[in-house]
């Protein structure tokens, strides 16, 4: 099940310290793992950076009809991406198949549903949530869910995603169906 970690003020384990870091310092810091970080890591270092429009301008652009994924970083133990969202763009209903993330959300606002999945009556409705600029969101395994930018939102949507370990296949499912289908996300987005 996701766990939303904050909307105003961060609730999630900061550095010992309690000190911020910067973006590019969260890059090195992921750069640096050896082996998959722990969900509550990931969920600690997106509550704890401090990210600038500029730090994002590399990674920003968007396009009609769906979201845009931009890569950031992948290596053997993460994958950091920066996602940008017109309004009404959303993912399939989708889990991380072994993979473990958790997403900042750094403008606008960002809707994630939360669904059950159960072999006899298929997939169904369990929660749904809204994730202001700030909110941070993990989602552990296993965790069946849906994110985008609600359509009556009227603004572009930018989140920032670290998954460990880097997604591979994706499994999809539909609303009342227990049939489950696979997604390979595009393995080099710009």
């Amino acid at each position: 099940m996701s766990t939303l970690l904050n909307t105003e003020t961060p609730n999630s384990p900061k550095p010992l310290d309690g000190s911020s870091f910067t973006f590019s310092e969260l890059i090195q810091q992921l750069n640096s793992q050896t082996s998959p970080p722990a969900l509550e890591q990931l969920n600690s270092w997106l509550s704890s950076v401090q990210i600038l429009d500029a730090d994002l301008q590399p990674y920003i652009g968007f396009k009609e009809g769906n979201y845009w994924r931009h890569r950031v970083l992948r290596n053997e133990a993460v994958e950091m991406l920066v996602i940008c969202w017109r309004p009404g763009q959303k993912t399939p209903i989708h889990d991380h198949n072994g993979s473990h993330g958790a997403v900042l959300v750094h403008q606008g606002l960002m809707w994630e549903t939360i669904f059950a999945y159960d072999k006899e009556r298929g997939l169904s409705y369990d929660t749904g949530r809204e994730c202001p600029a700030g909110t941070v969101t993990g989602a552990g395994v296993p965790d069946i869910h849906q994110l985008g930018n609600p359509e009556v939102s009227g603004q572009d949507l930018i989140t920032v995603h670290v998954y460990a370990p880097p997604l591979g296949v994706l499994k999809t499912y539909k609303l009342g169906s227990s049939q489950v289908d696979l997604y390979t996300p595009n393995d080099f987005p710009t």
